[in-house]
């Protein structure tokens, strides 16, 4: 993510109208738009894996699979995200046609500049969110994911998943081992400055 100092102060109205005739995808945050970064190979990668696992697994459900170029309305507010993949199975998000609001799943694949955004400030919009039940950080540079779980009594638990390791994803009935993701990925660390809001 860049920084927002160029970019205008914008409604949710404005920014859709805005960013149709951009090249880059914008989040909106606090009625600013921020720029989103591209990614490693890694990072496009797993993405893809991800994605895949979840709409084979899903095929015959009625949840639906989104990519990075579907946002996430956070609830209650005018704040619109970019996550890496998202899976909705909820009717309410059926209605809409540039964005979902209530997702049971979110995945942010990390890199040096996103991490610490993507651990903070957007988990904590992210969980505000009732449909949410899994929230996956999955590193692009280590053999690594890390799973945020909200359990029934509302409190949110971590679990830390290194090699060997199942992944399980109560939010869509899903356990597949970790390799599954980072086969034959070259995990060189990136070089990257950070730039998040």
């Amino acid at each position: 993510m860049a920084s927002q100092a160029k970019f205008p102060t914008l409604t949710p109205e404005e920014y859709f109208t805005w960013e149709e005739q951009q090249l880059e995808k914008h989040e909106l945050i606090d009625d600013r738009v921020y720029a989103m970064g591209g990614g490693s190979k890694n990072y496009s990668l797993i993405s893809v894996r991800l994605i895949t696992l979840f709409s084979n697994h899903l095929e015959t459900s009625r949840c639906e699979v989104g990519n990075s170029d579907l946002r996430i309305n956070i609830v209650g507010t005018n704040n619109y995200t970019y996550p890496d993949v998202s899976v909705t199975c909820d009717d309410r998000d059926k209605t809409t046609t540039q964005y979902i609001t209530y997702p049971c799943l979110i995945v942010e694949v990390l890199s040096p500049s996103t991490e610490a955004y993507d651990r903070g400030r957007k988990f904590r919009m992210y969980r505000h969110n009732p449909a949410l039940q899994d929230y996956l950080l999955v590193s692009s540079t280590r053999l690594e994911i890390d799973l945020y779980h909200k359990k029934e009594t509302g409190e949110w638990s971590i679990v830390n998943y290194q090699a060997g390791d199942t992944i399980e994803l109560k939010s869509i009935n899903l356990s597949f081992p970790i390799e599954e993701i980072y086969r034959n990925l070259d995990l060189t660390p990136e070089s990257e400055s950070p730039q998040f809001p």
